[in-house]
């Protein structure tokens, strides 16, 4: 028998996350913003990264004191087109929102804004902030380091983060051109709900030591934090399938994220030192690309849908009824949710409850 699932209202939903952020201490104003990001990804269907994430990624981290609800952004350099800063271990979803407005402010004035970060923490959602690049009329381009997960081609170490390099483009669609993609074949955070599900992975996801892959999802998980297993580059195993490039990408992102800003990178971000949990001081960078100064924007939208309309409706592959083309998957899960709200399962409903009882939180009369 199936486990009883409950869809919860996506306004109920925010609120709630916004009332959990704020009883572990962020100001009103930032657990706004980090429940307005997380509620956006199960709006879009990316459940790895909602209100799945709530307590293993935030809430927990905040009570082992690795990250600090209330956020010092500190502006390290600045120039009239980019911008350093230092996140000093606040919240990441906060830290990156304010470097994309930063990115967009420049932009608009010069073309081109680019800011880098240091001493962040996870931000959520890659998609959220290429979006809010193009709802501007812009293109928006943002990457992530994390802590170690993927093994370079031929290697079994987990060496570099699953690093999405993420792109948005706004378009005279419906929804904009969103890509937002790990560098890996699959991420944690999709094993994280393969694990809640108990179900086991496809093969390939996740490679040994002796550089086999296996299933077990709850195996996996555990292997990745001691180290005994790697996932795999875009592309999978070896050359074959070009897992190459995957991992090119991945290092690519890794630089982006620590170089640029003299950050921390690979195995400093393991979020342990001599067996202590310390924050994890991820890097991220953010640019934004005014349109405007390149062409007209409604042309630029119509051209761009065009490529999109004409990609989809290509011939397709034998027993396939349709192509599509990156944010479009998120938007028609969001149509399909908009009246249904969040899909609540067993292990989150527990956390849930958990997270009630630990706050004290009054008001909520959850189904479960």
């Amino acid at each position: 028998m199936s486990e009883k699932v409950f869809w919860i209202d996506f306004d109920i939903m925010e609120r709630f996350m916004a009332d959990v952020f704020r009883g572990v201490g962020v100001p009103d104003g930032d657990a706004r913003i980090c429940a307005d990001i997380l509620i956006t990804a199960d709006k879009r269907g990316i459940d790895s990264h909602g209100i799945n994430r709530l307590k293993p990624i935030y809430y927990d981290r905040i009570k082992a004191g690795i990250q600090f609800p209330e956020t010092n952004f500190e502006i390290v350099r600045e120039g009239p087109a980019t911008a350093v800063i230092d996140g000093h271990h606040g919240m990441g979803h906060v830290i990156a929102k304010r470097s994309m407005d930063m990115a967009i402010e420049k932009a608009g004035k010069y073309g081109l804004g680019m800011v880098a970060v240091r001493n962040s923490t996870h931000y959520g959602i890659a998609g959220y902030f290429v979006m809010m690049a193009a709802g501007a009329g812009m293109i928006g381009i943002t990457g992530t380091n994390a802590r170690p997960s993927i093994a370079p081609t031929f290697g079994v170490e987990n060496m570099l983060g699953t690093n999405p390099l993420v792109l948005g483009i706004p378009t005279d669609e419906e929804f904009p051109f969103v890509i937002d993609c790990a560098t890996s074949v699959t991420q944690r955070g999709k094993i994280e709900v393969y694990e809640r599900e108990g179900k086991d992975m496809p093969p390939g996801w996740v490679i040994d030591e002796k550089g086999e892959t296996f299933t077990d999802s709850k195996r996996a998980l555990d292997a990745l934090v001691d180290g005994t297993a790697a996932l795999t580059p875009l592309g999978g195993i070896g050359e074959e399938g070009g897992g190459y490039k995957g991992y090119g990408y991945a290092v690519a992102v890794e630089i982006m994220s620590a170089a640029l800003q003299a950050g921390s990178y690979m195995k400093m971000l393991t979020g342990f030192e001599n067996g202590k949990k310390v924050p994890y001081r991820l890097g991220h960078f953010f640019m934004a690309v005014d349109i405007g100064q390149f062409t007209e924007l409604e042309s630029f939208k119509k051209i761009t849908g065009d490529i999109l309309r004409e990609i989809r409706a290509s011939r397709k592959m034998p027993g396939q009824e349709r192509i599509y083309t990156a944010g479009e998957k998120e938007y028609l899960a969001w149509l399909d949710r908009k009246d249904r709200g969040v899909p609540v399962n067993l292990s989150l409903q527990k956390e849930i409850r958990t997270m009630i009882g630990e706050l004290g939180l009054k008001g909520y009369d959850f189904p479960f």
